[in-house]
């Protein structure tokens, strides 16, 4: 895997970076729309930025206050390189430290099986979002 590093931190230091990789991924890549996006959640989450060998963001996801994890999103050309997972496992480390009993997130169903990699279960049935099929997934922090 090649050398990266995960930074948490607060939208009023993140954000710019946070927002400029979801901005390529989601609105650019994926074709959500630009105000689904954007929500006041940002200001109350820990953000993950990963960058790589070379010190340039690849990657972001977020810790919502109340246990989901979302905006999960690598640049493309970082895909394949184990940044997701380094990211997913940084904020579910930080779930712990926060004491969340579990964490919670919306996948794309395309991604679910890079979630069952991390111990998520599927539950529910598939549900659009932003005009993108999603599933809901779990993880239990305590131990159960």
């Amino acid at each position: 895997m090649p050398e990266q590093h995960i930074h948490l931190g607060r939208w009023d230091e993140v954000g710019t970076v946070a927002g400029a990789i979801r901005t390529r991924v989601f609105v650019e890549e994926q074709g959500v729309p630009a105000e689904l996006e954007w929500d006041a959640a940002d200001a109350d989450c820990w953000h993950a930025i990963a960058t790589d060998a070379q010190g340039m963001p690849v990657g972001t996801g977020r810790l919502l206050p109340d246990g989901h994890i979302g905006r999960m999103a690598v640049l493309a050309e970082a895909r394949g390189s184990g940044v997701g997972m380094a990211i997913l496992q940084a904020l579910i480390a930080q779930a712990r430290i926060l004491g969340y009993a579990e964490v919670v997130l919306h996948a794309q169903t395309h991604a679910e099986a890079f979630y069952r990699r991390a111990g998520f279960v599927r539950e529910g049935e598939i549900f659009m979002e932003a005009g993108i099929e999603h599933i809901t997934m779990r993880l239990a922090l305590d131990g159960r």
